[in-house]
This record gives C-alpha cells, structure tokens and sequence, in this order.
C-alpha cells in the first residue's frame, strides 16, 4: 500500500511538473504567440469603413470583416444586463478566469458527463480568443488553446477596466453572416443603432451568441425565440429583471426588421461607384501622407451627398412602374408573331455562342428568376431564361444638384446583385434628349426664339433620299424654333441642323462634357449619338445653372473612426459654358415642354407642380426611352430599354413620355409630399427680362402665306447638305472678313 502511494506521489509530481513546463512552454511563446500587455494595450479591431448619406443614414459598408465598434456610452443596460447573465453570471466579480465556473466544468461536464452545466470560459477568455484567435496543435490544441487564453484574459483584466472590456467584447464577437460587432448586428437584424435596442431586441442578440447559425433569427427563427426566451429567463434569475417582465417578453413573438446592405441594397451601383472614387482619394491621401489607411480594414467614414429619403422614392418608383411595364413587354412578345421571331432568333444565336446544344437548352433545371418581387427559384429551360433576360427593362436614374454638382439620387440599375452592370454610364442613342443642344447651338450662333423654320417633307438625296418624318407625321407649315422644340417636331430640326455650322455644335458639345465624337450628318439632329445618363444630367445642369458647368460629386468627406478629416470636398470654380440668354430661351421653352408640350403628362397625371424644365426622347423603334426633368435645384434623369436594341416596344408605350417620365414623377411626386425635401427641389427659374420676353413672343406654328406658297411651286423638295454647309461656312468666312476687306480686298 506505501509502494502504491509513493508510485502515486511521484505520478502526481511528475504531471504537476509537466503541467507546469506544459504551462511555462505556452507562456514563453513555445506554442505560439502569446500576447503581451503592450499589444493587447495597442489591439485594433479590423472595422468596415461605412458609407453615410446626406442624412446621416447608413447607406453601406466597406470591408474585410463586418464590423462597425460602438462606445460603451451607446450599449442600453439591459443588453449588458442580458450579455452577464447568459454568458457570465460573476463577471464584475472574477479577475478574468472565474475558480468556481472552471471547477463546475471539470466536475459535472467532464467527469459526470453534463453538457447542461455550460462552459467555464469568462467573458475575458471569451474576448482573447477572439482578440488573438485559435491555433492548431493536433491532440494538444485544446489545452494549449485554453492556457493561452486564461493568461491573456488575466493580462487583459489587468490593463482593461470591465467597461472596456465589454466594449472590446460586444465589437470583436461574431454573429453569424459574415458580421461582427453588436452594432453591425443590430443594424442586421433591426435595422437599428444598437442604443435603440429593447430588452427582447438585446435578448435576441446575445442568444446568437451561443451558436451563430443554430440561432440566427433570419435563418432558424424558432431556435432564436426558443434561446431569446433562455437568455430572459437568465436576466430573471439574476434579478435583472423581475418574472412578470420576463415572463411578459416570452410571451412576445419574434420581430425582426432584417436588413441585409450586402445582398439587397437599394443604393447599391451607387456604393460601388463611391468605392471607385474613395479608393482613388484614399491612394491619393496615402502617398502624400506616406499613411497607410485601407477602405476595407480601418474603419473610415465616407460622408456622402445622397439624399437617402429621394433615393428611396426613386427605387419605389422604379418598382411601381417597371414591374407594370415589364409585363406588357413580355406579353407583347408572347403575342406578336415577328417580335417572337426576332426573340427567337437573338436566343438561337446566343445559345450557338454558348456552345449548347439546342435539344440541351430546352432540358428545364432549377434557376434563379428575376422578378420584382425578388428573386425566385424555378425550374425552367436554359432557352426560356434567356428569353425572359432579353426581354428585361434594365433603367437607370440621376439626380444632380445643378448648382454644386452633387449627387443626390443614383439608381444604376434595377438589382444591383443580379445585374452589377451600371447603367448610369451606359452609352446609349440620345434620341430628342440632343434637341435642346442644337437649338442652344443656334441661338448661342445668334438665331432667335422666334425664327421660323419649315415643316415641308423634305428628302436628303445624299442620304439615299433619306425623309425624316415628324413623329405625328405631320408636316407643312412653319414652326418658331420655339415651337418646334417645346413640340419635339423632327423636320423643322433638320432644317436647323441644315442651317448650322458643325463645328459650332461640335464645340458646344465639347463644352457640355460629352464624350463621344459627333459624326457630321443629318441624322443627328435626331439624336443618333450616344451619351449616358451621367452626361446629360451633366450638360442639362449648365441649362439649369444659366450655363455655368459644374462638375458632378458624390464624395462630401472621408473621416477616420476617430474623427480626423482625411478629405473634403471643395467646389470648383464653375466655368461659363453657355451664354445666360440662350439658357434663358432653353429653360423657358422647356417649361413649356412641360406645360402644353410633350411632358405635360408630369403635370396632368402625376400631378408635379415643383417648377420644372423638361425633354422627352425616344430613339429609332422605340429602344430607348428618356426624360430629363430640371429646375435650379435639381436636375433628374432617367432612361430605359432592353439589353438589345433588337428588342423593344412597338407602340407608343416605348416613348419617353410613357416610359421613362413616369420614373422621374413619381420619385417628384413622392418628394413634395416631403415637406424638408420639397423645400431642396423647387427651385424657381430666374425671371425673363423683357427683351428675352419680347422674343419669345410668337405663335409656335404658322401657315406659309400665299407669296411663299407661290414660291415653293419652284422648289425642289431635295436638299443638298453639303451645298448648305458650304453656304453656311463662305457666311460666317463673310462674317469674320468684316465689310470694308470684303468691298476693298486685303
């Protein structure tokens, strides 16, 4: 019996010795890192930059991990109260490794085999595993994990107050969907700031806490009720809370208000166009500074000019409208025998580039299916889906303030995660939207409102006898370049455009920001070049800034986490791009255009009564719809159409006043009702002055008198455009020779 004791003994010492060269072996780094005292003092969170809006709303995040911290100031009682009672019960009483929770485990949990006693992990070890993470040692990662985990708890007790380490703990925890943090959780799940949260709300949250996914109340909403209502019982227990409240809040069915900026976002291109721009300034800040700040780790804040509340009225308006369009567009290819043809003959030839097999692409699998309600899973042929992509009305629409630049409203597209393609800067035909360029060019070339133009069928014989209609097909008489363009009228355009230098528009068009090369034909009068949203919201700002450029912002400020201004943005100096009188004549044909021309359905049907500006455009078959709607505090605009011009409308419900107007008024109307926002978008034009008045003063369209109906009998209806742009040049040569050189000679 004293042999068996002694052979104990030395058994017990030996394991005590190991434990304790076991013990001294991970304390001086022999299985890893350990952290010490200074760089525990010096930890930092990896944290999303976040992306606010013009008011101060969340509009996105940037990041590695999904994290955003929050000061203890902000956490609500009850969510400490709740995190204490579930997760350890003696945390303001324990210096970072709790004796009697540790000696519960190892009796009940270990030796009698009960998994109901818990875990013997404080809150501290808790923070340390997650501060420094977990590392591998085959049989040994347990205790070697466990060891470094009590050594750096005490360590973090001896430098942190309970206070900071309940801030650390509640930004470092994980809880579920790739986010971390207790302020990224609330916004999740509540769409809230975590001080905003009610004692059930923080029940819910600290309950993830014990299994991420098994108590996600997005994915498994009964075990995320059934462990809200455990975490209360324990808020009771502790006398946190008394057993009426408790047993009240049980009683409370599970409410969420899930916000996912990830995976749904309704400023979604707009996050990813500030991320190209921020990473520009942030790169930019990094090498002037020798700094090394990163979008995605520390943390920024990027002030944006977005208007969330105009933001949301637009993606409502996209929703309300489109999904009504949509549907006709589908049916009008369901019915028509040679749009279905046409479908059918852009779906064969892609499938060929796909390289599938035609008997393969009509087998039906499962798919995902836009629709707007969401997403939706079906099963379904490759063919039909590729169908049902073609014929989708992909839109976009901007708004600008014309006077600063700034970007107040930017929907790219119609779901920013099925289709990332944004069509803000799409390049697409300008159709009348180029009208008022033209018409600027002239009266910036000396024309007046009130000159007249003819409305005759005419035919261009160098255009193969090309004969531009006018969309009524209409034709005869005489329109005022008024009239003609408040009116949208085709043929008295191509006479314009016969009557002007190239090279003055061109110039024009240069100075309005475009990008594209015009090309120097007829045809263009009509809008046959391409521009995109972004630079005709652009240009049309010049008409509503009395022809002042601006350059378009989304980018107000970027701040460390800590305050420290890394950015600002500075206005530029605007630069005259127009005359004042002839954005005068603009603006005030176009309010026209809205009044009795082709957007008065702004204002008889969706009842917009903001002072307005605005032009319509619709290109060639109906591909592309547009509207631009303006004042001089805001400037809108919006386009749709197919991915293909193949496929489109065949009927007035593809125009711009049918399809794409409708964008813009409803997200105008939704705006007035809001009494702050209505007071940043009814921005009045300035006043004529009475010369400016007095040439406006004429009818719109007339009748040829009967001298120059007489005349006419010995006119030919074919043009030669190249004779009147040689015309056009030899007038302004005789223009610029001045009248004694051209009387006299050099």
């Amino acid at each position: 019996m004293k042999r068996l004791i002694l052979l104990a003994t030395k058994i017990a010492i030996c394991l005590l010795l190991l434990l304790i060269v076991f013990v001294l072996a991970v304390r001086f780094n022999v299985f890893g890192k350990v952290y010490t005292e200074d760089e525990l003092i010096n930890y930092k969170n990896e944290t999303a930059s976040v992306v606010l809006s013009e008011n101060q709303v969340v509009l996105g995040k940037y990041f590695d991990k999904n994290r955003t911290n929050a000061n203890y100031e902000q956490f609500p009682k009850h969510l400490i109260n709740a995190l204490v009672a579930t997760e350890d019960a003696r945390f303001f009483e324990h210096e970072g490794v709790d004796t009697r929770s540790l000696l519960r485990v190892l009796f009940k949990s270990i030796l009698s085999g009960d998994k109901r006693s818990g875990g013997g992990s404080t809150l501290s070890q808790q923070l340390a595993k997650n501060m420094t993470g977990r590392s591998h040692h085959g049989i040994l990662s347990l205790p070697v994990n466990k060891i470094k985990e009590i050594i750096q708890a005490r360590r973090i007790e001896s430098i942190y107050s309970k206070e900071n380490i309940l801030t650390l703990y509640f930004n470092t925890v994980s809880f579920g969907e790739n986010i971390y943090g207790i302020e990224s959780a609330a916004l999740r799940y509540f769409n809230k700031k975590v001080s905003a949260l009610s004692i059930e709300e923080s029940a819910v949250l600290v309950g993830i806490l014990k299994a991420n996914t098994f108590y996600n109340p997005n994915k498994n909403p009964e075990n995320a009720l059934m462990r809200r209502n455990v975490v209360l019982g324990q808020m009771h227990r502790y006398e946190y809370i008394d057993k009426k409240t408790s047993d009240s809040l049980q009683n409370l069915p599970l409410k969420l208000n899930y916000n996912n900026l990830t995976t749904k976002n309704k400023s979604g291109h707009f996050l990813t166009y500030v991320k190209k721009e921020a990473t520009k300034l942030i790169d930019s800040i990094n090498k002037a500074n020798k700094t090394s700040y990163s979008l995605e780790k520390d943390g920024l804040v990027i002030s944006t000019s977005l208007n969330d509340k105009l933001q949301t009225y637009a993606t409502d308006a996209f929703a309300s409208h489109l999904s009504g369009m949509q549907e006709k567009i589908r049916s009008q290819y369901q019915r028509n025998g040679y749009q279905k043809r046409t479908l059918n003959e852009l779906v064969d030839a892609q499938i060929k580039q796909m390289n599938i097999h035609p008997d393969s692409a009509k087998i039906k699998r499962k798919q995902s299916v836009f629709t707007w309600k969401g997403l939706e899973t079906d099963s379904i042929s490759t063919r039909d889906s590729l169908k049902l992509e073609h014929t989708i009305l992909h839109a976009g629409l901007l708004a600008l303030s014309p006077k600063t630049g700034a970007v107040k409203a930017y929907v790219g597209g119609i779901d920013n995660q099925r289709y990332a393609y944004d069509q803000i800067f799409s390049q697409r035909q300008l159709a009348s939207t180029f009208k008022p360029i033209l018409y600027a060019t002239a009266f910036e070339s000396g024309k007046q409102p009130c000159y007249y133009l003819d409305n005759d069928s005419i035919k261009l014989k160098e255009y193969k006898d090309w004969n531009p209609t006018n969309a009524d097909h209409t034709f005869g008489g005489k329109y005022s370049l008024q009239g003609a363009l408040l009116n949208s009228k085709n043929i008295p355009t191509i006479n314009l455009y016969l009557e002007t230098d190239f090279s003055t528009l061109d110039s024009v068009w240069s100075r309005l920001n475009f990008t594209s090369k015009l090309k120097n034909v007829p045809s263009l009068a009509l809008g046959t070049t391409n521009a995109s949203i972004y630079e005709v919201a652009n240009a049309y700002s010049a008409f509503a800034n009395s022809g002042q450029s601006t350059t378009p912002y989304s980018i107000v400020k970027i701040e460390t986490a800590s305050g420290v201004v890394l950015y600002e943005h500075k206005n530029k100096a605007q630069k005259e791009v127009l005359s004042k009188r002839t954005t005068a004549y603009i603006n005030e044909i176009l309010q026209n255009a809205i009044s009795r021309g082709t957007g008065q359905r702004l204002r008889s049907q969706y009842g917009v009564t903001v002072p307005l500006a605005g032009k319509t455009g619709t290109s060639q078959d109906y591909t592309d719809a547009w509207f631009v709607g303006y004042n001089p505090d805001i400037v809108v605009v919006s386009r749709v159409g197919c991915d293909s011009p193949k496929i489109h409308f065949n009927s007035g419900l593809g125009s711009g006043s049918a399809l794409a107007l409708p964008l813009v008024a409803k997200t105008l109307k939704k705006a007035e009702g809001d009494t702050e926002l209505k007071k940043k978008i009814r921005g009045n034009f300035a006043p004529l002055t009475e010369d400016e008045r007095n040439q406006l003063d004429c009818e719109d369209f007339k009748e040829k008198s009967g001298i120059e109906k007489f005349f006419e009998l010995f006119k030919k209806s074919e043009v030669s455009y190249e004779k009147k742009q040689e015309q056009i040049k030899k007038k302004e040569k005789r223009k610029k020779k001045g009248f004694f050189k051209r009387l006299f000679g050099n």
